[in-house]
C-alpha cells in the first residue's frame, strides 16, 4: 500500500493505493464525514486478492486532506429553513466539486478507466462520475445511495434526535461513545457488528479525521444537490445498485430510484442490511463488484 497527498482540482486530497498497479482499478469514495477508512479492510482484501488495484480517496474537508475552512460555514438553521422551503441554496462547494476533485485525481495519477464504487454520498459522487465524465469511468456500483429527488423518502425519524446530537464533551472517550452510538442506530438490524469490532472501526476514522466543521460542508454540499433521476437516464455506463431494506439513514427507496432512473442497470437489495457494510456481507458485496466488474472490463 502506498499513500500520498496530491494537488488536485486546487485541494489537497490524500489517497492510498492497494495491490498491483498493473492491474485493473476499482475506485472507492466514502460518504458524508467518513474518511477513507470507512472502507472495511476485509473488503479491500478482496478486492485486491481478486487481481484489482484499489484506489481509496479522503474526500475534500475530512480525513487527511484539506480542511476548507476559509470558505466558512453559513447559518445551519437557516440553511435548513430554506431547504424545507424548497429555496435554492448558496453553500461552501457543490457536489459537482467534490466530483471534479475524483476526476482530477484519476488524471493525476495516469489512469485510463476505473471501475467506480461509491457509498452513501460517494454513491452520489461516482453517479456525478458517471453523468459529467463517462470517459473515465468503465463501471458504476453505487451502494446505499440515492438520486437527489427530493419527493423521495428522508431520514427515519427514529435517529434524526441523534444525528443532530453532540459529544457530552471533547474528550476522545466521549467523541468516540458518540459516534459508536451514531453507528449502532444506523447498523444493519440483522447483522449487528461486535463492540469490539465497532470500537476499532468508529477509533480509525476518528483518528484519521473526521472535523465537525468539514463533515457540516459536505452536508451541506448533498441538501444543495439537483434531481440527478434526468441525467441518470442519459448515461450508458454499466451500473450496480446495492442496497438494504433495512436503511434508516438512507430508504431504500432511495436505492430503487437509482436503479430505475440507469437504463440496464442491475439492483441488489440485501435483507435485514442497513446503512452499513456489516462484516458478514462482505464477501457477498465483494463478489457483487467483482462480478460487475469483470463482466464489462
Amino acid at each position: 500500500m502506498q499513500e500520498k497527498l496530491v494537488k488536485v482540482n486546487g485541494v489537497n486530497i490524500a489517497y492510498q493505493l492497494h495491490g498491483i498497479p498493473s492491474n485493473p482499478t476499482i475506485l472507492l469514495i466514502h460518504g458524508l464525514s467518513t474518511p477513507l477508512t470507512g472502507w472495511p479492510i476485509e473488503l479491500i482484501k478482496l478486492l485486491v486478492a481478486a487481481n484489482f488495484q484499489v484506489l481509496l480517496l479522503d474526500n475534500r474537508d475530512i480525513g487527511r486532506s484539506e480542511d476548507l475552512n476559509h470558505l466558512g460555514l453559513p447559518n445551519l438553521v437557516w440553511t435548513l429553513f430554506k431547504y424545507k422551503m424548497g429555496r435554492s441554496l448558496k453553500v461552501p462547494y457543490q457536489l459537482h466539486d467534490m466530483a471534479k476533485d475524483v476526476s482530477a485525481l484519476i488524471d493525476e495519477l495516469n489512469l485510463s478507466k476505473v471501475h467506480v464504487v461509491g457509498a452513501s454520498m460517494g454513491g452520489m459522487i461516482a453517479q456525478l462520475l458517471a453523468i459529467h465524465h463517462p470517459q473515465q469511468i468503465k463501471t458504476l456500483t453505487s451502494i446505499m445511495s440515492t438520486t437527489g429527488n427530493p419527493e423521495l423518502p428522508t431520514v427515519h425519524r427514529s435517529i434524526r434526535p441523534l444525528l443532530i446530537s453532540k459529544p457530552k464533551s471533547r474528550r476522545f472517550e466521549d467523541v468516540l461513545n458518540h459516534h459508536v452510538s451514531k453507528w449502532r442506530a444506523i447498523e444493519s438490524p440483522d447483522y449487528p457488528a461486535a463492540s469490539p469490532y465497532l470500537q476499532n472501526y468508529v477509533q480509525s476514522m476518528l483518528q484519521r479525521g473526521i472535523p465537525s466543521r468539514g463533515a457540516a460542508r459536505q452536508f451541506l454540499a448533498i441538501l444543495a444537490a439537483e434531481n440527478r433521476e434526468p441525467a441518470l437516464s442519459k448515461i450508458t455506463t454499466p451500473s450496480l445498485v446495492i442496497h438494504g431494506d433495512s436503511d434508516k439513514l438512507v430508504h431504500v427507496a432511495g436505492g430503487r430510484a437509482t436503479a430505475e432512473s440507469i437504463p440496464n442497470s442491475k439492483l441488489k437489495i440485501y435483507p435485514g442490511m442497513g446503512h452499513d457494510l456489516p462484516v458478514q456481507l462482505i464477501p457477498s458485496i465483494a463478489s457483487e463488484i467483482i462480478q460487475h466488474a469483470r463482466e464489462h472490463h
